[in-house]
């Protein structure tokens, strides 16, 4: 087992969203145990963070949220540009293979392609060639509004009428085929969208079918494995298997419950799966990190741990080790894996205030 962790981006809640974070945090590799955090960019709420190469990308989920730009370069950020993320609370962006960047917005129940093309020849046009800001205007950085584009999902609500008063969108994943599927814990469906960009960096986003689950269900997150959709349903506690029948829809071939009694007030959050045919899931309010056999398109529950902290809102999977941002407990709780894929106890916390995301680079 590897003693080292690599150098990771941690997000957070900041004041703004009630927590105690001043923004994007940095903890350079080195020995477990060794980390020591330090904020590298001040924003608020930057709750996800997408990594591509030397770029970081950040939402910031707030009413009327936005999404940042930066540069990775020795252990700091620099800021290269922001854009509206088309919506309120942005929690998740994702670099997709068509040259964008699709933002989910929770509340709104909106998703975004942020053409990166135009956003980095913006970038470039706005800064002098010794990367000062020309003007020194913080409005200088925002992208052009053609660069942005914004699809609404239907009106749609589940039986639960406090989670699911409306569309939500909280993940948008990329097919095989092409397309884009965003996760609608609101309304219980997957939404399928094609995504465009013209030769001038304009970016389109074209709805092309629903996918509905089961009521109740709350998909979150989303995780493929041999052709099959994996979904963790954050309101009804399952991970679903789907596959795509003939007609292009997907149908759910199994269910599979993460552990023992009553919902209540456990909530899946988000799902991984590794190159064994593994699937790990957490699981707020109990607490829990769950394993799944998602092998020869089965799927059964083997094992769960303590997840180290409270609220695992997110994780990481790292040689060795399960990094699990807890986001009620402060830490990021260090899980070392055996050789059969299971997570041990923590044996390590990475001081963190109110983590939502861990990303390794």
């Amino acid at each position: 087992m590897s003693a080292e962790l690599p150098t990771l981006l941690i997000g957070s809640y900041t004041a703004t969203g009630g927590g105690n974070a001043t923004g994007i945090s940095l903890v350079d590799g080195g020995p477990v145990g060794a980390a020591a955090p330090r904020t590298v960019a001040v924003l608020d709420d930057p709750s996800f963070l997408a990594v591509s190469g030397d770029r970081v990308y950040a939402v910031s989920e707030t009413n009327d949220g936005a999404v940042s730009a930066f540069r990775l370069h020795g252990g700091a950020l620099e800021h290269l540009w922001d854009a509206p993320a088309g919506g309120d609370a942005p929690c998740h962006v994702r670099v997709d293979p068509s040259g964008v960047l699709v933002v989910t917005n929770y509340v709104s129940g909106t998703v975004t392609a942020i053409s990166l093309a135009a956003a980095e020849s913006h970038a470039a046009s706005v800064t002098a060639s010794d990367g000062v800001v020309l003007h020194g205007e913080a409005d200088q950085r925002s992208v052009p509004a053609e660069a942005v584009a914004v699809a609404v999902l239907p009106d749609a609500t589940g039986p639960d009428e406090e989670r699911q008063d409306g569309p939500h969108a909280h993940q948008s994943i990329a097919t095989p085929d092409g397309t884009v599927l965003v996760a609608d814990l609101g309304g219980d469906a997957l939404h399928e969208f094609r995504i465009t960009v013209t030769a001038d960096g304009v970016p389109g986003v074209e709805a092309l079918r629903v996918h509905r689950v089961a009521p109740g269900t709350g998909p979150r997150h989303m995780a493929w494995i041999d052709g099959d959709l994996l979904v963790a349903g954050e309101l009804d506690g399952h991970v679903h298997r789907l596959r795509r029948d003939d007609s292009g829809s997907f149908v759910t071939i199994a269910a599979v419950p993460t552990f023992d009694g009553p919902v209540g007030e456990s909530l899946l959050s988000h799902i991984e799966v590794d190159d064994a045919g593994r699937a790990y899931v957490a699981v707020r309010g109990r607490d829990l990190l769950v394993v799944l056999d998602a092998r020869d398109g089965g799927l059964a529950a083997v094992g769960s741990v303590p997840c180290g902290g409270v609220w695992p809102r997110h994780f990481a999977r790292v040689p060795g080790f399960v990094l699990v941002a807890n986001q009620m407990s402060d830490a990021v709780a260090v899980l070392p894996l055996d050789s059969e894929g299971m997570p041990g106890e923590a044996v390590a916390q990475i001081p963190v205030g109110i983590p939502t995301c861990v990303v390794p680079l």
